[in-house]
This record gives C-alpha cells, structure tokens and sequence, in this order.
C-alpha cells in the first residue's frame, strides 16, 4: 500500500526548494514528483532531525518514553552514548538500551562504550575492556566507539585506549572524541590516533583549530552544556564538518524542544539554512553510516513536514513512513518498561559527611566553582573557618559542602565544598552523576545532606531535594538514572522538584543537571570523586 505526500520539497544538496508530490511504499521513497503549481499553505519537507551525540539515559527516560518526546519535534535519530548505564551496568546495560529502544518505531544508533570506566580515579559499577569493546563493535547495530574521554591515554599510546581505537578501525567504524580545551600539537596527535569528532569544545578558537587538522565538530546545546553561541559562527564556513547535538537533555527541557529548536536559533543568527539543515539532518547521517533516509529515492521514508524554514514548527514526522507524530502529540503509546540496577549502599548518618579540619592547617581548602551552564568548572583556593573542629558551608559566600557517596558498596564519603549553588537551606542530591554515578549532593548542613542522600538510596536512584520542612524524591529505579513511567508524567515530576530546589536559593539555570557533572573528573578543572577531589588539569585525585 502506497501513500504520497504533496509539499514543498527541501533539496538539501542541490539548495533547491520546490512543490513535489512524493510516493511512500513499504516505508521507503519510491519517486519524487517536481509538480508545476502554486498553492499557499504548502507545508516544508525536509529529512528528518539526528541528534548527533546524545546520552538517553540523561533524559531521566529509557529510550521508548525519549523516542516518545522527541518525534514531536522533528528528530527520528539519534547516536546514542549508553556509557551511563555501562558505567553502573555493564554489557547488561547496553543490551537493555538496545532492546528498549527496538520497541519503538525511532532509529536509535547506539556505541560501544570507551570508557568503563571513565577513569580509575573513581568507582563504577562494570568494566568493559577491549575485548569486550571489540565484541560489541562487530555487532551491526552498534554504529560506533563512543567518546575518547581518556585522551591522556591516547596521548601517552595507553594499551588497552589504543586497543579499542583498533577494534572500531577493523569494524570500519568511526571514533568519537572528547578532549576539552585540548589545542595544538596535543589535539594533532589525539586526531592523529582515528578520533573524528569532539563535542567538548567550549571556544571557538579550540574548535577551529580542530577543524583545521581534520576533526568534526559538534555544536553542543544541552541543559548544561551550553555551546552554541560560542561555535555556530563555524557553520558558515564549513557546512560539512559540523553537527548539532545535545548531548545531556534532561525532561522537562525535552518536552519543550530539540534539534528544531537549535536549527531555528542558528537561522535566527543569519546561518544560511541549508547550511543549517545539513548539520542538522545529512552531517550525522553520512558520518556515522546511519540507515536513516535523506529524502532521496529508495531511501527510507523519514521525514518531517514543517511550517516554515525560521521557526521550523513541526506538523508531522514520519519514521520508516509512519506517521509518528502530529501536531504536537505523539503516536508513539506508553508502554509498561522493566527495571535493571546495581545499587546495595546502606543509609548514611549525618556524622558521615563532617569535613574534619586536618592537623597542621593554613586553612586554605581547594573549592570546585561551578559554572552555569558549562561542564568545566575552576579551582579556587579559599581560606576556610573552621566552626569548632570541622569546616562548615560558608553561606554568605555562596560555599556549601559537596559530598560523594559510593553506591556499589559502603564506604567512607568523600567531602569537599562548592562555589555558585546559591542554596540558603537544605540540600539536593542525585545517583546521576557522570560518569560512575555514584551520589552527589550539596547542600548547607550535614543533617540535611544526609536526608537528601538517605531518600535516593531508599528509592534505589533518584533525584532528592530537602528543606526544613519538606523531602521530595523523583524515582529513578533503571540503573538510578531513568524511570519506568510515562515520559510527559516524568518532565512534571522533574519542573516540581527543580521549583523546589530554586526555592532553596539555587542560582544555576539547572542545578540537578549541574550537580550531575560535578563527579565527572573528565571535565576539568576540579571535580570531587566517590576518592575524593580531582585535578583535571594534572589528571590526579589530590588532597
């Protein structure tokens, strides 16, 4: 059974726009009619959206409920990290991202996971090792090796790094990077090694010389991550080496838009819009050798139809030629998904999160400045008063206590302090925390912080958030990183509790998303561990 669609074809390539009738059967393109007429109302066709680089599990959704969510904006694709749930659950993990993902009709790509984990410098739930890398790159499913985020151990010819490099150039697959604020001779070598991509560049000048020695670049926009002013003047110059991602996309934040949104704020900012729509839908597509359609004949039919070319309000997706979303509503059901976990800390007692002041002090302490809506983040050091015989939060200067807490098994937490939280009272905490994802948590007393990480550890993962007089928990029980429920249901949850947290005081756009990052020691310049606080800088746990 056949079905055709008559609107205003978008001829990426060609940089051509004209009426054409086009003819869908068995999910696929089968002609392309170029129609003489002039007809107002006409709506655009255009392939549909790929996120170029997205964790799933970041979503808080497992990838039925995202799939849900993001057809309704356009986006059919995705290339999917799932080293969150590799980190807590090893191969188990990807195998139920894989299968999860298989009962919608989206075209989720995902990777063989680099980095179980990310460093040794922490404790994570799995290890994957190059032989298991390798086994999951011959699967045909797995499109990719996901981000090099060891690139000291690219840089320093790291045998089992450069092992899993190996593996993806024997399975003719591409390598992602991750190598912030990496630059020159340094960023020439780890290109050198086979890794095409980076989405961690935060200045323009990084990124094009990246460019300029052959890398791809990808315009990261995400709930906390936030590039995209700095690097979309690069599209104008080169249309072919980037791509747009969104990398960390928490629910509330997808409900609300994706790619279309990125490709109307780059119009906005006067990019020309094939230039836009080929970062946005073909870059991803041709780079990673996806088996998503570009509109072309014989190519699997999907696509999207949109209003206009400026604001790109999407009326219909179409996925494999069904029609999986319409004006704003998806068709995609909710369905009942299962629970996978690794999680067996005990309740935790106040008196676990006192910072004792050291013998022998100057009372100068390392403190993380964190830094809204950007991963890096910079060290400070801050004279500290102590209060009897331990440091406390320093509330009139924006310092509170940070905590990690070892959820694989019981262990002594690891303590430090924060700059640019903003809470006045109470505390947050979260089990998504890259990329262990053990417990974060700040807040402004220990009793506090002890409730906040005591509730997801009851909920066996979660998002936490305390005040004097009231607790709130949002349930993450696959891997303590995404719900079972209902997408839409999971985004209010979400806006309640990021509410609740702002009433605390807390000044960040996003803090739970924020707060997820400061354990990822990948990322620099200090970040805390479930061993305590890290140097990015000189890729060591100090004291």
């Amino acid at each position: 059974m056949s079905q055709h669609i008559t609107a205003r074809y978008v001829d990426i390539p060609n940089r051509d726009i004209f009426p054409a009738k086009v003819i869908i059967a068995d999910g696929r393109i089968v002609s392309i009619e170029k129609l003489d007429i002039t007809r107002d109302g006409l709506l655009y066709m255009l392939p549909g959206f790929v996120d170029a680089h997205v964790h799933i599990e970041s979503s808080m959704l497992v990838p039925a409920e995202f799939a849900r969510l993001a057809v309704v904006h356009g986006t059919v694709g995705t290339v999917s990290d799932p080293h969150e749930i590799a980190n807590v659950c090893g191969l188990e993990g990807v195998e139920y991202m894989i299968a999860n993902g298989n009962t919608v009709p989206f075209k989720f790509n995902f990777g063989a996971p680099s980095c179980v984990p990310a460093t040794i410098f922490e404790t994570a739930g799995a290890n994957l090792d190059a032989a298991d890398v390798s086994k999951l790159l011959e699967r045909d499913e797995i499109k990719y090796l996901t981000e090099m985020m060891n690139f000291p151990g690219v840089l320093n010819n790291d045998e089992d790094v450069l092992a899993k490099i190996a593996a993806a150039h024997k399975a003719g697959k591409p390598v992602d990077g991750h190598a912030p604020g990496l630059r020159g001779e340094a960023a020439g070598k780890y290109i050198a090694a086979g890794i095409s991509t980076d989405h961690e560049c935060f200045t323009y000048d990084e990124a094009l010389d990246k460019l300029q020695q052959g890398m791809k670049i990808q315009i990261r926009e995400g709930s906390a991550a936030k590039n995209f002013d700095a690097l979309i003047p690069l599209l104008h110059q080169y249309p072919d080496k980037v791509m747009f991602c969104s990398d960390d996309k928490h629910p509330d934040s997808l409900v609300q838009g994706h790619l279309n949104d990125i490709c109307a704020r780059a119009v906005h900012c006067d990019v020309d819009v094939f230039k836009v729509l080929q970062a946005a839908c073909i870059n991803p597509v041709e780079h990673y050798k996806l088996d998503i359609g570009l509109l072309k004949v014989g190519d699997p039919a999907d696509l999207i139809l949109v209003k206009d070319l400026s604001r790109f309000e999407v009326i219909q997706t179409y996925i494999d030629g069904q029609l999986v979303a319409e004006n704003g509503v998806s068709k995609i059901k909710s369905q009942q998904n299962t629970a996978i976990n690794n999680f067996t800390c005990a309740d935790k007692n106040p008196a676990d999160f006192a910072f004792p002041v050291p013998a022998m002090t100057d009372h100068i302490v390392p403190v993380i400045e964190a830094i809204d809506g950007q991963l890096i983040t910079n060290k400070l050091l801050v004279k500290m008063k102590p209060v009897g015989d331990a440091y406390q939060s320093d509330l009139e200067n924006d310092i509170l206590k940070i905590a990690v807490v070892n959820r694989y098994h019981d262990a002594p937490v690891a303590k430090g302090f924060i700059k640019n939280f903003g809470l006045t009272e109470g505390a947050i905490a979260s089990s998504v925390a890259h990329d262990s994802h053990n417990i974060v948590v700040v807040g402004v007393d220990d009793e506090s912080i002890c409730r906040a990480v005591n509730l997801v550890i009851q909920a066996q993962g979660g998002v936490s958030c305390v005040s004097a007089k009231k607790e709130s928990v949002l349930a993450l029980p696959v891997a303590g990183l995404m719900s079972c429920e209902d997408g839409y249901q999971v985004a209010e949850a979400y806006t309640a509790i990021d509410i609740a947290a702002k009433k605390l005081g807390a000044t960040l756009s996003s803090p739970f998303m924020t707060l997820s990052f400061m354990a990822l020691l990948v990322i620099p310049h200090l970040k805390l561990s479930d061993l305590g606080l890290f140097d990015g800088a000189e890729f060591k746990l100090i004291n």
